[in-house]
């Protein structure tokens, strides 16, 4: 049976609630899940629209120094713009496969609709380097300030780790949380290596920016 945590709560991704080593850490996916809440009043009601939210799954890979070691290139894209944190230890939306191959990023949702995981980050936690002593997992909503969107708004708020077998291993939801009014970015989890395994804890820390790359400068040299 999945665990379900609490903020701050720790456990061991290997490991069931009776401490039976039984899930399988060659490939695991970390699943963002969310609802745009629904419109009240006459014209949410007449016009049944719901607004567009675009959230981010990103993903920190820190070194033995709880930092980010590779900032990675800066390549110009097709319209002549310049883009940074390219193939380096930061995965999000522009730079979505680590170069080892052993995290990436899949598609974007940007409405929440349907079940299950509207983002996904998967990683082969032992293959792994071992110079990538922890994984910080960050969801931002872009453009939340500029379009007064944030946190409190969204219901459903979710992130879970499932093994490469399927098995649901854990679930942090945050949703109700009041920390969340007024907050564009949070750090959901983290997962890190301790006496060869790999734990995960639940973090819910709300941040007011609505951009990963204010986060990253608390993980850089």
């Amino acid at each position: 049976m999945a665990i379900n945590l609490q903020k701050g709560q720790t456990i061991d991704l290997r490991k069931n609630d009776r401490g039976e080593s039984v899930y399988d850490l060659s490939q695991v996916t970390i699943g963002l899940g969310w609802d745009v809440r629904k419109q009240g009043g006459f014209f949410g009601k007449m016009f049944n629209k719901e607004p567009e939210y675009d959230l981010d799954a990103v993903a920190f890979l820190l070194d033995g120094n709880g930092k980010v070691a590779n900032l990675g290139r800066t390549v110009q894209t097709n319209d002549g713009r310049q883009m940074g944190l390219y193939e380096g230890d930061v995965i999000y939306f522009n730079s979505m496969q680590h170069p080892s191959g052993h995290i990436w990023l899949t598609g974007d949702n940007r409405t929440g609709a349907g079940d299950g995981d509207d983002e996904q980050i998967i990683v082969k936690l032992d293959q792994l380097d071992e110079r990538y002593q922890k994984i910080i997992f960050v969801v931002t909503i872009y453009q939340g300030r500029k379009n007064n969107q944030h946190f409190g708004m969204i219901d459903n708020a979710f992130i879970r780790a499932v093994d490469a077998r399927g098995k649901e291993i854990t679930k942090y939801s945050l949703s109700g949380d009041a920390s969340m009014n007024g907050k564009c970015s949070m750090v959901f989890a983290e997962a890190y290596r301790h006496n060869g395994d790999w734990k995960f804890r639940a973090l819910g820390e709300p941040n007011h920016s609505d951009s990963f790359v204010d986060i990253l400068k608390n993980y850089s040299y």
